[in-house]
């Protein structure tokens, strides 16, 4: 279907890719993965024909079509909703609109009507209409939304209902760019599912992980100019990269240690008339040898902790009695909600719910209409907006936005923290409105930390951050001893941190008190009583709602299922006892898992010394010095394997212990 060749394209001089090939088949499902700037974006333009290559070429096999979604911004005309997610080309727009207009009896706005409705039939007519309208459903539109004119709309749902028109056209090839950035947890998991069957090859950029195993059969790394292929998902590649990677490095000592072995020997006997045409043959040995290089990372990665806050109260925060609304569109009405020191709650629900509006109101961000608002003993509250703009300012460089902060900190200090985030030399001095979606980001973790508070409220934190960057603010929020409230559609993100999910939908909050997997089980059980309900009595309860496996069934105040018995209440307390076990089981084995990575990681750094001494020339001047080198060396290597074997066993436990 799809085929790169040879190809090679640098830009001011720095090469992002030399000599590659790669395949796309039909049915593939390819991830394309790199740190940020390694080129992905790039190479899709090149395969799009929007760059031209230095080298090399890229064909497709005939009538080949290829759909491809923007990261972050897409055209938009006078089209409602439903028209953009239909134009799957321009004689399908002009033939729809000549249909319709017939139809709305204005004939004389439909030119050569005779043959209009047959080519509309043929190109998927009114068939295609009704589906582009289920998949705009799945992705979160309202039936009124659907002759909207699309640009009333905001960016991301403009962005969704593209992405709609890409699922309506079904290209053989559907290129992705970052497509879960505009997507809430629930539209994301239905093109999740989407996908799944999609009949065609999908080439995707993507940070999501969880989105990345679900969905790809191969993932290809950008990498030191590269194009590296690896069969699987993205877990499966994490595992075959590092497994390569400590054979290199494997191999590459290895033979640092023959060409030291054999250097000591020239060293020792090329003076000697008996040995100096051994010692000259060794040396050639050498040179003949094919030089294994040292594996390099060429990922640069954030590498942070959140500054531990003061301890706060027990409760941390009070909403009573609030009503909210959006003029006469009333998002809450009488609701209540308390966090308590320590949680850390994931708010979960449909797009358009509330979830937002109830992070601002906690914030203080939205002020609040009626009801009341309390932070607790000792509370100070940090918000990280979803538009990082909200709480950036645009004029200022990136040093100067970054030591506007209530804290007395010197200069050093900010730069320092600013290092930490990828932001070294120059790029402090570059002015906020020019930074890149996830350089913002990075920006906004930087005020939070240098003025550090013990309520975090974060709404999608993870979007335009890439994986590694993923990772470190899940492990930094991991060691988090503060409260913390989010919004998030990363599955990976949930799952790594929240104890408390909280589902908010038709303005009346779920609390589920235990981690995302919890919600996911008690939701899919109270959806299977709701089907058994509903089979007695031959229909659905108007009471309940069931999407199996994520939704939630919810029982109006007042009936007896909402009336807890004293079996519930010691049920409750059985599983909460449960889950602080868990809890404790989980603590232990992350603090044995951080024992050995310590370890690991002075046993690594001798290893690192103990090479450079073999390899400087005056170790072999000394008798007896890089014999003795070599024994310890050894010796650090029997360490490391086993300490290894412990670690991998360690960090299975842990785990298994996390996902239970």
């Amino acid at each position: 279907m799809l085929t790169i060749s040879g190809l090679t394209k640098a830009f001011g001089g720095r090469t992002l890719f030399a000599d590659v090939s790669l395949q796309v088949s039909r049915r593939d499902r390819i991830g394309l993965v790199g740190p940020n700037g390694a080129g992905k974006t790039t190479l899709f333009s090149l395969i799009l024909r929007n760059q031209s290559p230095d080298e090399g070429e890229i064909t497709f096999e005939r009538n080949t079509t290829v759909g491809y979604l923007p990261q972050e911004t897409a055209p938009v005309a006078d089209e409602t909703v439903l028209e953009l997610a239909t134009a799957i080309s321009p004689e399908f727009v002009r033939m729809r609109r000549q249909v319709l207009a017939w139809d709305a009896g204005h004939p004389g706005e439909a030119d050569f009507h005779d043959n209009a409705h047959d080519r509309f039939n043929e190109l998927g007519g009114y068939q295609l209409e009704a589906r582009a309208k289920k998949i705009l459903a799945g992705l979160g539109f309202r039936e009124v939304d659907f002759h909207r004119p699309a640009r009333e709309m905001s960016g991301g749902w403009v962005m969704r209902a593209h992405l709609a028109r890409l699922l309506v056209q079904e290209p053989g090839l559907l290129m992705l760019d970052e497509p879960t950035n505009h997507l809430d947890l629930e539209a994301l998991l239905w093109v999740q599912d989407y996908l799944k069957n999609y009949p065609g090859a999908i080439l995707m950029i993507s940070h999501d992980r969880e989105f990345l195993n679900q969905l790809v059969g191969s993932i290809v790394e950008i990498r030191l100019v590269r194009l590296i292929r690896y069969r699987g998902n993205y877990d499966d590649y994490l595992q075959q990269r590092d497994a390569n990677e400590a054979q290199l490095l494997a191999a590459y000592k290895n033979q640092q240690r023959e060409i030291g072995r054999l250097m000591e020997f020239v060293v020792r006997f090329r003076a000697k008339n008996t040995k100096a045409t051994q010692a000259q043959a060794k040396l050639k040995q050498i040179e003949r040898m094919e030089k294994i290089e040292a594996p390099v990372s060429d990922e640069k990665q954030i590498a942070f902790s959140f500054p531990q806050p003061r301890r706060s109260g027990l409760k941390v925060i009070t909403l009573e009695s609030i009503r909210h609304a959006y003029g006469d569109n009333v998002v809450y009405r009488g609701m209540n909600f308390q966090a308590q020191r320590g949680q850390r709650i994931v708010l979960v629900g449909p797009n358009g719910a509330g979830k937002s509006t109830l992070l601002k109101l906690l914030a203080g961000v939205l002020p609040v209409q009626a009801g009341s608002r309390a932070l607790g003993h000792n509370v100070k509250a940090g918000y990280y907006s979803q538009n990082r703009v909200d709480t950036l300012r645009t004029e200022l460089t990136v040093l100067e936005e970054a030591l506007d902060t209530p804290q007395r900190v010197t200069e050093q200090f900010v730069r320092t923290v600013l290092g930490c985030f990828l932001f070294r030399g120059d790029d402090v001095f570059k002015t906020v409105n020019v930074l890149s979606g996830g350089e913002k980001s990075r920006l906004a973790l930087v005020k939070l930390l240098l003025d550090p508070p013990n309520l975090i409220l974060m709404d999608e934190p993870t979007t335009h951050l890439d994986i590694p960057s993923i990772d470190a603010l899940a492990a930094a929020l991991d060691q988090y001893e503060g409260t913390l409230i989010f919004i998030s559609h990363d599955v990976y993100f949930i799952r790594a941190l929240a104890n408390h999910v909280v589902h908010v939908s038709g303005g009346q909050l779920t609390h589920y008190p235990g981690g995302y997997q919890y919600y996911l089980d008690k939701t899919a059980a109270t959806s299977e009583r709701a089907g058994l309900t509903a089979d007695a009595r031959g229909g659905v309860s108007p009471s309940q709602t069931s999407i199996r496996g994520r939704g939630v069934a919810t029982n109006q105040p007042g009936t007896a299922a909402s009336r807890p018995s004293q079996g519930r209440k010691e049920q409750k307390r059985l599983e909460a006892g449960q889950r602080q076990a868990r809890s404790r089981d989980r603590k232990a084995q992350q603090e044995i898992v951080r024992r050995l990575e310590h370890e690991i990681a002075e046993l690594e750094a001798r290893q690192a010394e103990l090479t450079a001494e073999l390899e400087k020339p005056e170790t072999y001047e000394k008798s007896g010095a890089a014999l003795q080198i070599n024994r310890e060396l050894t010796s650090v290597m029997e360490s490391l394997k086993r300490l290894t074997a412990e670690w991998e066993s360690a960090a299975s436990k842990l785990a298994k212990a996390e996902t239970s």
